[in-house]
């Protein structure tokens, strides 16, 4: 297993899904990256050379990855909620967004179910 930006990259993955394991790159990202490169991005990760990972290296130090993408977008999370901003307010107590309705769904930002004790049935 190679590591590049302190993460180690499938062996057994194509190039463009491989490098999709670093935290701030996806796939259209990914396929820019290896063709700045010029590597082919059919070709497992196993079967790159030194060169091929030195130019991979050298394209990925454009992009803002991994901790500092993380730190920054967390940054970004706690300047909403400094502000008193809908969206910061939203992040601060769990809920999504976007706009989307949580009357039904919205399990993801909700978590899971919690069942409320059932009313009392009324005795004739």
């Amino acid at each position: 297993m190679a590591r590049i930006a302190g993460v180690d990259i499938p062996d057994n993955k194509r190039g463009e899904i491989a490098l999709t394991y670093i935290y701030g790159i996806g796939r259209n990202r990914a396929n820019k990256i290896l063709e700045k490169a010029k590597v082919d991005c059919n070709i497992k990760a196993k079967d790159w050379t030194d060169d091929q990972f030195a130019a991979i290296r050298e394209a990925i130090q454009e992009y803002r990855l991994e901790g500092e993408l993380r730190s920054e977008v967390q940054s970004n999370i706690k300047r909403l909620q400094d502000i008193g901003a809908y969206r910061g307010i939203r992040h601060r107590i769990g809920l999504p967004l976007r706009g989307q309705k949580t009357k039904n769904n919205a399990r993801t930002r909700r978590g899971k179910k919690r069942t409320i004790a059932n009313k009392k049935k009324a005795t004739k």
